[in-house]
């Protein structure tokens, strides 16, 4: 068995020491198929996964088939398990779920949203903003800081919707989107300025109340991914 990170390196949300094998079973692989050790496609072999993670086949197959529930495994007949592959069809779908689900929840969190949920989109923000102003080279493919606090500030947008389901469906979509993402920021290197200024803009809508504007702002940014990983478009940086 290999030391194997665990997923609060991405997106700070730690496997807890009480959760079962299969959770944690989960947790691991789900980890590494975002940070890009298990490709689109591959075969996803119980023994070799038993030997690197150090967990047995009966809650590594449980963990498998929770994954497949959130759409980052396939599962194949009876020859196992593969990590979903990607296409420019599956992220427009997911792109359109994830506007559907998203604009939903940001509409009940901008009419139930209080002070705490005003001053966590602040500080969310701030430090997504900060992290970018101290260091440029943090918004780039696979960075922990990076992808730990722009999950963190999308998150914040609908904390305040009252719904679980929602903002869990919020983050299974997330996952499955972030492995498009990771090419997508190959390309948008150079832009981090106009990047900030999109996430500042949106945060300035919610603030508002202007739902409407806000709606079609958070739209807008999520149809971003789809734009710039099939279409080569990326932001232009402001003159």
């Amino acid at each position: 068995m290999i030391e194997v990170p665990l997923k609060s390196e991405l997106f700070g949300e730690p496997v807890s020491s009480s959760d079962t094998l299969s959770e944690r079973a989960a947790a691991l692989v789900e980890h590494d198929i975002l940070a890009g050790v298990w490709s689109p496609g591959e075969r996803l072999g119980i023994q070799a996964l038993s030997e690197r993670y150090g967990i047995g086949a009966t809650p590594l197959r449980e963990g498998l088939s929770r994954l497949v529930f959130r759409g980052l495994i396939s599962a194949v007949g009876q020859k196992g398990f593969r990590v979903t592959s990607v296409s420019e069809a599956d992220l427009a779908d997911i792109t359109l779920v994830r506007t559907t689900v998203e604009t939903t929840a940001l509409r009940l969190a901008i009419e139930k949203g209080d002070d705490d949920w005003e001053a966590g989109i602040l500080s969310a923000l701030h430090r997504l903003l900060r992290s970018v102003e101290r260091n440029p080279e943090t918004m780039r493919e696979g960075t922990p800081e990076f992808d730990r606090l722009h999950k963190a500030f999308h998150r914040s947008l609908l904390e305040a919707c009252g719904s679980e389901r929602l903002l869990r469906l919020h983050d299974d979509l997330y996952y499955q989107a972030y492995r498009y993402r990771r090419v997508m920021m190959r390309r948008l290197a150079p832009h981090h300025h106009a990047i900030m200024e999109q996430h500042k803009s949106l945060a300035d809508l919610v603030l508002s109340r202007n739902l409407e504007k806000a709606e079609a702002e958070l739209a807008s940014h999520l149809a971003t991914s789809l734009e710039v990983v099939y279409g080569e478009q990326a932001p232009k940086s402001e003159t």
